[in-house]
């Protein structure tokens, strides 16, 4: 009897995950996993925002995949995805084709525009490792360059976010922590520098404890972050933003804007023949796609409802690393011809913010509010435990977050 063949595309949070749990659950003799990922490595996608502000270096974020899978379990292929043909159980890549009896697709998300002009072609986006390194050097050549020109040019430290969710807030944390260190050395007066956020509706960090957005909203107020929230973009340029409030519009310079406003699936869902929902996939309860019951969707590309609320959970690493389980539990189960699969069920421990290194919002037990230092310290560990699930304590004391103090 042949081997089944499962492969994983993707080396985000859900597909590194379902791949370290198969190689606990699979031997060699069970089955023929494959990884694919564009890169050779894996990267927490939830640090991004530190990299982009330069207040972690980018190798602190990735991870080889040969320090997380085992390779005489698991086989890895670096490549692209081209296409995926579930009809025909073949994955298309830059460099060949793989067929399979399984697949599962974790291949993240893309930037969502919403037809904004000049977003694609003059903003910045918080979405790889090789994105936020792009940020980090544009920013500080900004700042390099500001006096080294007989005019003075206010836009190049004019720095617009767009979008005042977790990516736009985190990222304006660690900015607002960068930006005094790079006047410093760039001998340049803070008060020259700004920092805008702009959000669409009325406030940041929708779904947040009011309380908790006030204490966000003061703390980086306190450190130079403007805002300007019930603002809509209308337009990005290479030289600055035009933006809508009170049916008013304004421009702003700036050479360095950062859109965070929005994420989609990626778009090859959408050319692949699954059923989707605006490029996400309605999964069953055991996460497989309505469609082709021999595909299982994780992380972004999946669509999956609360039924609380009526609304699609959020795209978080935490329950991307959830699914990852369900996933893993329920091939484990196929490869073994048992039938009986495991629904997926959300089990949310919380959300936290960082407002960069010392300081957060979150909540966590159901409803117990914490900020500042406690926050903080919270989500350093949730990032460390991350880490402990995808590579065990030895990847935590590698890469972790223990500077709390």
């Amino acid at each position: 009897m042949n081997k089944p063949k499962i492969v994983i595309l993707g080396a985000g949070f859900g597909g590194i995950t379902t791949a370290v749990k198969l190689q606990k659950k699979l031997s060699r003799n069970d089955a023929h996993i494959t990884l694919v990922n564009k890169h050779d490595y894996h990267y927490q996608t939830t640090w991004l925002h530190e990299n982009a502000a330069g207040t972690l270096h980018h190798d602190r974020t990735r991870i080889p995949v040969k320090d997380i899978v085992d390779t005489n379990k698991i086989d890895f292929v670096q490549d692209t995805v081209v296409e995926i043909k579930p009809d025909e159980k073949k994955v298309v890549l830059k460099n060949g084709e793989l067929d399979y009896d399984y697949l599962v697709v974790g291949l993240g998300f893309e930037a969502a525009t919403f037809g904004i002009p000049g977003i694609m072609e003059n903003a910045f986006t918080i979405n790889s490792i090789n994105s936020a390194r792009l940020i980090k050097q544009h920013i500080e050549y900004n700042f390099a360059m500001y006096n080294n020109e007989k005019e003075k040019r206010p836009e190049r430290l004019n720095i617009i976010i767009g979008g005042g969710g977790f990516t736009g807030i985190e990222f304006a944390g660690e900015i607002a922590n960068r930006v005094p260190e790079l006047c410093k050395e760039y001998d340049i007066d803070p008060k020259d520098v700004r920092m805008i956020v702009l959000e669409g509706a009325p406030t940041i960090l929708p779904g947040f404890d009011p309380q908790l957005i006030e204490y966000a909203m003061n703390s980086l107020e306190a450190r130079g972050v403007e805002f300007k929230t019930g603002a809509l973009l209308k337009e990005c340029r290479v030289d600055g933003i035009t933006y809508e409030k009170d049916e008013k519009q304004e421009d702003i310079p700036a050479l360095t804007t950062i859109w965070a406003a929005g994420v989609r699936a990626n778009s090859l869902i959408e050319t692949s023949g699954l059923e989707h929902n605006r490029g996400k996939v309605p999964v069953q309860p055991d996460l497989r796609a309505p469609s082709h019951p021999d595909v299982f969707v994780v992380g972004d590309c999946a669509l999956i409802m609360n039924e609380e609320t009526g609304r699609p959970y959020p795209p978080t690493a935490q329950i991307a690393m959830q699914e990852a389980e369900t996933i893993a539990h329920n091939l484990s189960a196929l490869v073994h011809g048992k039938e009986n699969l495991e629904s997926f069920e959300f089990i949310n421990r919380g959300s936290v913010a960082s407002l960069g290194d010392s300081d957060a919002i979150g909540v966590i037990f159901g409803d117990k509010k914490i900020f500042g230092w406690t926050a903080s310290f919270m989500k350093k560990m949730i990032d460390n435990r991350a880490l402990f699930k995808i590579g065990g304590l030895g990847l935590v004391l590698k890469k972790g977050k223990f500077n709390i103090f």
